[in-house]
């Protein structure tokens, strides 16, 4: 009986000390780098033609990113040094620890929302996508107008949707380390840079007079409003702050100064590819760009068709970083309900246990029997 005892309590221990996040394997610089471009090259890629017409230029719009990069490459910078000091791999935990229980507890609710609407985001992007898509396929298939199709549930975009959901993007969820991210990091990088290289080849060979296109610095509209409208859409683009402790607490050097050095990489690698697509976005359609860079161009461009097909793979490997961040929330109180439940038994039997051992049972029995 105390043998088995013993091996409760170690098992329980053991239960209890576990991290919520698995970082039993490492992440190496480029890993890390991978992982963090893929959190921020999202949905927001889309939009950045737009903003730069919003903000009413190239030159107004490229101002607006250098300044908020400075505070999103500091934030990051924060975070890593948050999460060394208080010794926590989730972004939940290193606020519970350092503020306090409540404000630990409103964070879980603000961060599994966040994550909740980011995922409701995505899928309506993935949906757009695959109903083009959908369409436009077959059209090339039966050769018929839209509005000549008949309809079948296979041919329906949604049946698509759901389709992807549980045959792609739930299997890539199931893993509960963040460094296996990184294979499928390197390939949604690569779907979404091709988005950008398609935009600057269709801006040379769009037949488009050169006096039709749009200026490279807009006159009369860059003014302050108009930059500051589009601080969220930009800032959008690069979050990937709700990652950052999980991908620093997975490297294998966890030194700040290199983790500045991953998040300065990761950040202009990021503002290269923003700015190409805004800029040349922008300088192909000007004031007329749809918020969807895509719906600009023709359903049945070929070299586009293949970007519509490449961003939605870009778009689901994101969703496993999601996902991990999600159930770690979900994980850290019932882990933490589990740990105090293991100690108080911990606490029972080793009473139970120094009990029998101060008073054996035997001697119990014969003061009974007399």
């Amino acid at each position: 009986m105390e043998e088995l005892a013993r091996e409760s309590i170690s098992l329980l221990a053991s239960t209890s000390d576990k991290p919520p996040l698995d970082v039993g394997h490492r992440l190496g610089s480029m890993g890390a780098v991978f992982i963090m471009l893929k959190s921020a090259l999202g949905a927001g890629l889309l939009n950045f033609p737009w903003a730069f017409s919003r903000a009413g230029g190239v030159r107004s719009a490229v101002t607006v990113e250098l300044i908020s990069l400075v505070f999103l490459i500091s934030g990051l910078i924060i975070l890593g040094y948050a999460s060394s000091i208080s010794r926590q791999h989730t972004y939940q935990a290193v606020v519970k620890k350092l503020c306090g229980t409540a404000i630990g507890q409103l964070c879980e609710i603000c961060f599994i929302f966040n994550l909740f609407m980011i995922s409701v985001a995505f899928l309506v992007v993935v949906n757009d996508q695959l109903e083009k898509l959908c369409n436009t396929l077959y059209e090339l298939a039966t050769a018929l107008p839209k509005s000549e199709m008949p309809y079948h549930f296979y041919t329906d975009h949604r049946f698509a949707l759901v389709l992807l959901c549980f045959f792609l993007i739930m299997p890539m969820s199931i893993p509960k380390e963040i460094t296996i991210q990184k294979y499928t990091s390197v390939l949604g990088t690569l779907a979404a840079t091709y988005l950008t290289v398609s935009i600057i080849i269709k801006y040379f060979t769009m037949p488009t007079a050169p006096d039709h296109r749009s200026p490279l610095y807009s006159s009369g509209t860059g003014a302050w409003g108009s930059m500051f409208s589009v601080i969220p859409t930009i800032c959008f683009g690069f979050q990937c702050h709700e990652a950052s402790i999980a991908i620093y607490s997975s490297m294998e050097n966890q030194r700040l100064s290199h983790w500045a050095f991953v998040s300065v990489v990761a950040m202009i690698v990021c503002l290269v590819i923003y700015s190409l697509t805004g800029v040349y976005g922008y300088l192909t359609f000007g004031k007329t760009v749809a918020p969807d860079i895509l719906m600009s161009y023709s359903n049945h461009d070929k070299l586009m068709l293949v970007a519509r097909l490449l961003f939605g793979v870009s778009i689901i490997t994101i969703y496993p970083i999601i996902v991990l961040l999600g159930r770690s929330v979900i994980q850290d109180p019932l882990l933490s309900r589990w740990r105090r439940r293991g100690e108080a038994l911990m606490t029972s039997v080793k009473l139970s246990v120094s009990l029998e051992e101060s008073v054996p049972f035997s001697s119990l029995y014969s003061q009974d029997s007399v």
